[in-house]
């Protein structure tokens, strides 16, 4: 978020915890992208702060609700102290998430990872709960990348490009008989916190319904060749979504993420260059 949209939204955030009688007369910027986190202190509580309509943020805290009911899921936590529900405030959408103290190291073994995710992916599939197919996400994708107005930037030539690596999906769903379940959506390194009580995935807004695979596509290679009886080929063809999905966001007229477009640039310089595709880790910009 830009600096002035931040500041409401830290005070947006400020002013739904007071309402809950909860103490705060300080906030601590986690991290600001498109949405914004922030540690409320000293009530010790993580407000996530996303714009009006921007992100299916209800449906992450419904899916939230649902794995509190679950049992050993390295998953964050609402907090306890406001009801399970986003609020709405001065155009933003909040819930209030549990804040966990980090581990000493910040590093994320790959075993640990790849078993974490096996945890999740076990407990999602107890979640009945309806979310849309992945690849309904990228066929919205292909319709702004296809319409212009949202990517005004971005080169005919590399229009197209990304408009045919996010056709995959179809020839995925032809071709294949992948096993399909509720995914986390987005689980790379930076939406999973390294606590004192183990490794925890954040971040639910993108999840959706698909194989493993596409969700393996978003981590370390070191940690989807750990990830038990996946596809690796059908990652590695999960991995063109990925980098392209990735890319055309960066692009976007509207988008705040912080990498901005030095990391669009490197996106789609290696969908030119073709397969192998890498995993996200090795891409540098």
């Amino acid at each position: 978020m830009e600096a002035v949209v931040a500041r409401r939204a830290v005070a947006a955030a400020m002013s739904v915890a007071a309402a809950l009688d909860l103490a705060v007369d300080d906030a601590v910027v986690l991290n600001n992208s498109n949405r914004l986190v922030v540690r409320l202190l000293p009530c010790d509580i993580v407000a996530r702060v996303s714009p009006m309509g921007w992100f299916s943020a209800a449906r992450e805290v419904e899916l939230a609700r649902r794995l509190a009911e679950e049992t050993d899921v390295p998953v964050a936590r609402l907090d306890p102290r406001a009801e399970p529900r986003i609020v709405a405030r001065d155009g933003f959408e909040i819930a209030m998430w549990t804040y966990f103290e980090p581990a000493q190291s910040r590093e994320l073994p790959p075993g640990d990872y790849a078993h974490a995710l096996e945890r999740l992916h076990v407990a999602l599939r107890r979640v009945d709960m309806t979310a849309p197919h992945f690849t309904d996400r990228l066929a919205e994708i292909q319709r702004w990348l296809a319409d212009g107005e949202a990517t005004p930037d971005l080169a005919d030539k590399d229009r197209e490009l990304l408009l045919d690596r996010l056709e995959t999906p179809r020839r995925l769903r032809t071709d294949r008989g992948a096993a399909e379940q509720l995914l986390h959506g987005e689980p790379h390194p930076g939406n999973v916190l390294t606590t004192k009580n183990g490794l925890r995935f954040i971040d639910f807004e993108n999840c959706a319904r698909g194989p493993v695979e596409f969700d393996l596509a978003w981590v370390p290679d070191e940690v989807s060749e750990r990830y038990r009886d996946a596809d690796q080929e059908l990652v590695g063809e999960c991995r063109t979504l990925v980098l392209a999905l990735i890319a055309a966001h960066r692009w976007r007229r509207d988008d705040q993420h912080p990498s901005g477009r030095e990391s669009g640039v490197a996106f789609l310089d290696v969908l030119r260059a073709g397969p192998p595709w890498p995993a996200l880790d090795a891409v540098h910009w």
